[in-house]
Parts: structure tokens; sequence; C-alpha cells
């Protein structure tokens, strides 16, 4: 792919991404799905809060309904709101307009298809011939050029689904919210007003500049000191298009989305609500959570790093669970995608059924240290396939002698190797590591 990387086409803002090519990508959904079909074709869109999400906002309805398409604006809304919406008014397609927890002078415009899931490949690899010029595509006339929809209610639709899938109290619980002064800054309190929380609120503020600056799942330490400081039961704390969530207790101990996925993992295999008695983490979750499953007797399928991989895992299986260490949690049951909200309600109800503290449900696991390097080479399919640096892997894995693991991979969108060694004891990893880097002195750039 030469634009579309796994989480849709992402740069700074009017550099790598700039306002032509959205208004490209606008022009090719519209047509695609409508006149190609020979029909008038509906796209919902949203964005989060940073500035450029306007811009590209405008030139994606622009594109739209010059190729005949009626745009449905969404405005600021998380992303799984989009995915939701997809389904529930019976889009052709969603668009979302955001960078997630990158930096406001960064965008993306993610695709999702008329089922809520990521955009095929196959429709991607035509957009991007579209942007180089390789094939053309007519401008809608007269009255078949489409029109724009003020879709407020669309949002409306989606808090309500989030308050109904929550068939609990939160009366007398204070709750901390780290809104990351982005697309949860409009959606998540009302949902927990509405179960009659005491909600405290931090970072809801978005002035297009300070999404995710210092704030959010990527900076919980203001939650941690907050929470603490205020005696709340428990934080939440979100991205900037709120598609991730991680957790504070009310000790102020960060719990990630690895044990966010035991938490609810053993919840649900109680309660025989767990799909085939199986969670799909991924292969970066922390070997503990593979422990305390093996001894709790829940089963696990580990996909490739990624919300796609993981989604197809489950899909693949017919699981209901899975996410990453990041906080990127998918309730198959309730969305096709994550959504950090829905992760929030999703944790409070295991939380209020066992009628435990959040760091009492979390006590059973033991993470263990990581250590990870990243390499940058000059070739990182060539690193991986030396014989080498396979023979090192060996020997780190031999080192640990099954008390932890190294884990070596290429990134999907730098030039890197990512090294990563589990292990009870940090001097242990870090030994194990060097095994491999080692090997990897030759490629390194």
């Amino acid at each position: 792919m030469r634009y579309f990387g796994t989480d849709g086409f992402r740069g700074r803002a009017n550099e790598g991404l700039n306002v032509e090519h959205a208004f490209l990508i606008g022009r090719f959904v519209g047509w695609y799905y409508g006149a190609r079909e020979e029909k008038k074709a509906r796209v919902v869109i949203g964005k989060d809060t940073r500035r450029s999400s306007y811009m590209f906002e405008s030139a994606l309805v622009s594109g739209l309904v010059a190729s005949g398409a009626d745009a449905y604006m969404l405005h600021v809304i998380p992303t799984p709101g989009v995915c939701y919406e997809v389904i529930d008014g019976q889009f052709d397609c969603g668009i979302m307009v955001s960078a997630s927890h990158n930096p406001y002078t960064d965008n993306g415009i993610k695709l999702v298809n008329g089922e809520g899931y990521k955009m095929d490949e196959d429709v991607l690899e035509q957009i991007e011939d579209y942007i180089d010029g390789k094939v053309d595509v007519p401008l809608a006339t007269g009255d078949a050029i489409g029109q724009t929809v003020d879709y407020m209610v669309g949002r409306n639709r989606y808090i309500a689904h989030l308050i109904s899938s929550a068939n609990f109290s939160l009366q007398g619980v204070r709750v901390g919210l780290d809104c990351a002064n982005g697309a949860a800054s409009s959606v998540a309190k009302p949902v927990f007003d509405a179960l009659g929380a005491d909600v405290h609120v931090i970072n809801n503020a978005p002035n297009g500049f300070n999404i995710n600056v210092g704030c959010g799942s990527t900076h919980l330490e203001n939650l941690q000191t907050y929470v603490v400081r205020n005696g709340l039961d428990v934080g939440f704390a979100y991205d900037g298009d709120a598609d991730r969530c991680l957790a504070v207790d009310e000790n102020g101990h960060v719990v990630d989305g690895d044990l966010i996925l035991y938490v609810c993992g053993r919840y649900l295999s109680k309660y025989g609500r767990l799909a085939k008695d199986t969670v799909v983490p991924t292969v970066m979750s922390n070997f503990g959570l593979f422990r305390a499953f093996d001894e709790i007797g829940v089963k696990y399928e580990t996909a490739a790093v990624g919300d796609r991989f993981v989604y197809a895992k489950m899909r693949e299986g017919g699981y209901a669970l899975g996410g990453e260490q990041s906080g990127h949690i998918i309730f198959g049951d309730y969305e096709t995608t994550g959504d950090g909200i829905m992760t929030s309600l999703r944790l409070m109800e295991a939380v209020r059924a066992e009628r435990e503290s959040l760091s009492t449900l979390t006590r059973p696991v033991t993470l263990y240290p990581q250590r990870l390097d990243n390499v940058t080479v000059t070739d990182k399919d060539a690193a991986l396939a030396d014989e080498g640096v396979k023979a090192a892997i060996a020997q780190a894995e031999a080192y640990l002698a099954g008390n932890g693991r190294v884990l070596v991979r290429a990134s999907g969108t730098e030039p890197l190797v990512r090294v990563l060694a589990e292990a009870p004891e940090e001097g242990l990893c870090r030994a194990a590591n060097d095994f491999v880097l080692m090997a990897l002195e030759p490629y390194r750039a």
C-alpha cells in the first residue's frame, strides 16, 4: 500500500496527508458506492478535535457530494461511533478523520466498510490508483449532485447505545475520566452521568491543539494523581479518538489492556458468557497474562499486533473478546471495533457484579518486567531472515529456560526491528535482548 497503512492514511497535516488527498478520497468513495452501482451513496463522517480535522472533513464532504453521494456529518465523535452508526444507520460506508493518539500536527483518514469493519484492501488499492491519476471518476451534475446532512442524531444514537449496553447502576461510584481533549469529551461524561455515577472529568476542553498533550491513555500520570487525591474508585483514560482505554485503580495503579482482558475474561468465563471460553490477546501481551489465564483455565489464541488482526482472529474462531496491551479492546458481542468507552463500561460491569475493587480483581496477575529495544535497520526483512539472528533468538530463549520469552518482529510502519524480552527480573530481560542486539549489529542503519 502506498498511502494507507494498518490504521488508515496517516501523515503530518498538509504535508504527508494533505487536503487534496482528502478531496480525492471523497471523490472516489462517493462514486464507488454510488454512481458506479447506479445509485446514490450514503456516507457517514466523523472527526476528532484537532484543528485540521475540520479542514479534512470539509474536503471529504466536497469530494463525496461532487461524485453524487450524500454526506452525513456526525461532527466530533469517537471512531467506534462511526463504525456503530454505519451499521445502525445502514450506510454504505463510513469515514473517520483522526490520528488517534498522535499529536495535533498529525491527522489521518480511516475508512470503514458497510459492515462496520476496516475497509477492504482491494478498495483501498483502487483509491490509491485514483489518487495517483491512474483512473478517472466522473463528476455528478444537475440533480445527481449529492447533499450534506447535519447528522447529530447519529451521535445521540451512539450515546444511547452505550448507555443501553449497561444493565447496572453506578450510583455511588466515584469515577474519574481523562478525555484527552479529544473525541470522548462530548460523549463519555453523558454516558456515566446517565448510569448514576459521581463523575469527575479532566482534559475535556479541546481547543484544536491540546488533544493528547500530556493527557489521555498515553500520559496516565495526571489521572493517577487525580484519582488518589480525590478518593475516586476508578479512573479511565482515552486516546484522541477514544477507541482505546486504560484504567487506574483506586490506589492509582495502572490497569493496562492485558489486565483489562484478564478481569473481563475471567468475569465472562465465570458466568458462562465467554465465547468458547477463549480470549484473543496479541503476541505482545505480557507473559504474566498467559500464566494467569492458564491458572484459571481460560484459553487464549494470540493474534499479530494491530486491532485489524485481533478482530480477524476473533471472527475466524468465533471469539468475542480480544485486544491489545495499549487498551484497544474489542467486545465482539457489542461492536465490531475497539471502543474505549465501551471498555470502561464492561470493566465496571465486572467490578459491580463481583463487588470487589479493581485492585482486588487484578491482583492474581503478576505482570513480568519487559524490555523493548527498537533497532533502526537498513533492511528489516533481511535482518529477520538472517540465520545468525535466528540463532541468537534461539539462544536468548534457551537462556530464559521457559521462565520468559523473546519476541522479535519488524515494525509495520517504520524501518525498525523490535526486540522484546519478558522475564521475572529486569536483568534477565536485558541479558536476553543483548543476544539478539549483537546479531543485529550488521544491519543497523
